[in-house]
């Protein structure tokens, strides 16, 4: 995306602001920052965000081993003006492998999956999707692959209700600013989405169908079963093929360790694990979630499709397991 000089310092304020409100630290002040470096950079928005700032020499440390750090939510949606900043980046996290990262001892209990990648999916938004994360695992070594994260404009709502929205949402986190500045509707989201599962040979959309060889994993049926095709309704238009079909995570707690876990939370304290980010801050979840599900992978747990619904966005939605939350 190109910006001009003067979209470019908008930004940028807006980013730094955020940051500061994340970090709790005084706001840099805008005029002694030079704008020249920033004014002509340029980020397509389909480059893969796993490919970007990555040092393929950096070794790996689960984040238990080390500071934890905020994502920088402008990075994870392509459109971060600072990568340049070496404050800025001391401050951020420009990487999300570094949340993800895999004990490689634990691989020998790995067993055989059906399929290749799973990608977790945490929906924010009661009334109108908010934010859809989503963080690509690889089956085979557990591995962080990619993410994609976009924040989502309302369609339905009028500017000043989308004002109090997010900021009841994300203003306690210090990020409604981010949410403004990046924004896109439901749409253009559903469209970049299907550009990024094709760039990982997921989906083809002349051929439609299921994914290939991948599913989603969500923490409950309500991302799927409900929420994505009542947006579908209300952006008016058809639900994706690729949408029919998911992994509940917790169905698959509850049969392999034959515990009952109610949510996230719940099951990151089974495992004894520690949180990191904001809870209901999406792409925070969506992280979370991932490590338990390498967390159930080491273990030995088999990931299986838990619920499937008909041919239409009204389709009955079929359960796979008998025992499920």
């Amino acid at each position: 995306m190109a910006f001009t000089r003067l979209h470019c310092s908008t930004v940028l304020f807006s980013h730094l602001r955020t940051c500061s409100l994340l970090l709790g630290s005084p706001l840099v002040s805008f005029s002694s920052l030079p704008l020249s470096r920033f004014a002509n950079r340029r980020t397509p928005v389909s480059t893969s965000v796993a490919n970007m700032d990555q040092n393929p020499t950096v070794d790996i440390v689960p984040p238990t081993r080390r500071k934890w750090k905020p994502v920088c939510l402008y990075y994870t949606q392509e459109k971060c003006t600072l990568m340049e900043d070496g404050s800025h980046l001391e401050k951020f996290n420009h990487n999300l492998e570094l949340d993800l990262g895999v004990d490689e001892l634990v691989l020998n209990k790995l067993r055989p999956q059906e399929l290749d990648y799973l990608l977790v999916l945490d929906l924010e938004g009661k009334v109108e999707i908010l934010e859809f994360p989503v963080v690509m695992i690889d089956t085979r070594n557990m591995k962080f692959v990619d993410s994609f994260h976009r924040f989502v404009r309302p369609t339905m709502m009028s500017e000043q209700r989308i004002g109090e929205y997010i900021e009841g949402k994300y203003g306690k986190f210090g990020v409604d600013r981010v949410w403004h500045d990046t924004a896109i509707p439901f749409k253009d989201v559903l469209q970049q989405f299907e550009q990024w599962l094709a760039n990982h040979n997921l989906w083809e959309k002349v051929k439609g169908g299921p994914l290939n060889k991948a599913a989603f994993v969500t923490c409950g049926n309500w991302d799927l079963k409900t929420k994505v095709p009542d947006q579908c309704r209300v952006s008016k238009i058809k639900l994706p093929s690729y949408f029919m079909e998911w992994i509940n995570l917790k169905d698959i707690f509850l049969n392999f360790y034959n515990r009952r876990a109610t949510g996230m939370m719940t099951m990151m304290r089974e495992l004894q694990m520690p949180t990191f980010g904001s809870h209901h801050l999406g792409i925070d979840d969506a992280k979370n979630i991932a490590r338990v599900l390498q967390h159930m992978l080491s273990d030995g747990a088999l990931m299986q499709i838990t619920a499937r619904r008909g041919s239409s966005a009204s389709g009955d939605v079929k359960y796979t397991f008998k025992n499920r939350i």
